[in-house]
């Protein structure tokens, strides 16, 4: 692993990353190893504006267009849910330089980079495999990437009332939901959007999803969780006559009628972490569990 020549392709947060140094030590530090460095246009367009001069690169990518042997994401988990958007089934680890605020999934500190690179070079790491969703309806919405890595959210347009959706799982009716949407949540987006309307934290690769009400009109309606093999159908009424489908945050409109039908993707997507990091220890770190709030 140490002597392999290795190819990297970096997608960053470009008002947080170009303001650490951390950034120009990482691609000094891969251009010393000799690597073969592709990085997101608009991203590269702005280290060279910073640098007032062109970034001597193998070269310069637009979506998806990169094959590698690693990513890199350079910004929060954000950043890091659009590097996963690109990479996509190419089955490419992703590193997640975390440049933002709480980080569950990008979980490399700036400061670690280098540490993080070189256990790469030494092949002394990790990778956790995540499942993923894909969102399906009998239009041409979301062709062109219906995966979501975190969740998908079928919600209400802004000046709308409560929409109706009424959910069937494994082919059996479950429940008509009346509430300003629905989250159906893998385990790494359970502490994303679901978990701020009160859905469950749900360990990664324990083979679920769950299902979250935003805002119920009936306080009985509470999250369910299921298998991830089965197939959730949805049917949705709405006074607008449409509603918002939303993939990993990226949403559209969509019009009322539409069935729209949520199933595991058939690949998954693989994050690199290092051996020290635990899940439950990220989990106390963000959430604060046990801190004492009158200090």
């Amino acid at each position: 692993m140490a002597d392999k020549k290795l190819s990297f392709a970096i997608f960053g947060n470009d008002r947080k990353a170009l303001e650490l140094m951390q950034v120009w030590e990482m691609l000094d530090y891969l251009s010393k190893r000799n690597a073969d460095v592709f990085i997101e246009e608009t991203f590269y367009r702005n280290l060279c504006r910073d640098l007032n001069g062109d970034l001597p690169v193998a070269g310069v990518f637009e979506g998806n267009s990169f094959e590698t042997d690693y990513a890199i994401s350079l910004g929060g988990d954000g950043t890091f849910l659009r590097a996963a958007n690109k990479v996509g089934a190419k089955n490419i680890p992703i590193i997640g330089v975390n440049m933002g605020r709480l980080g569950f999934l990008a979980n490399v500190l700036p400061g670690e980079v280098l540490e993080m690179l070189d256990e790469i070079y030494g092949g002394n790491f990790d990778i956790e495999e995540r499942s993923v969703i894909k969102l399906s309806t009998d239009s041409d919405k979301f062709r062109d990437y219906p995966f979501a890595l975190n969740d998908i959210a079928i919600l209400k347009r802004d000046t709308a009332s409560m929409i109706s959706i009424r959910v069937s799982v494994g082919g059996e009716y479950v429940v008509t939901y009346l509430a300003d949407g629905l989250i159906i949540s893998t385990p790494t987006g359970s502490t994303a959007y679901s978990l701020s309307n009160g859905g469950p934290i749900m360990v990664p690769r324990s083979g679920i999803l769950s299902l979250t009400p935003v805002a119920p009109h009936s306080l009985n309606i509470r999250p369910i969780v299921i298998g991830d093999d089965m197939e959730i159908k949805l049917e949705v009424e709405s006074r607008s006559h449409s509603f918002l489908a939303a993939i990993d945050g990226r949403s559209e409109r969509v019009d009322e009628g539409t069935t729209v039908t949520i199933a595991k993707a058939p690949f998954r997507i693989r994050i690199v972490k290092r051996h020290n990091h635990r899940y439950f220890s990220t989990l106390r770190s963000k959430l604060m569990w046990g801190a004492d709030s009158r200090e």
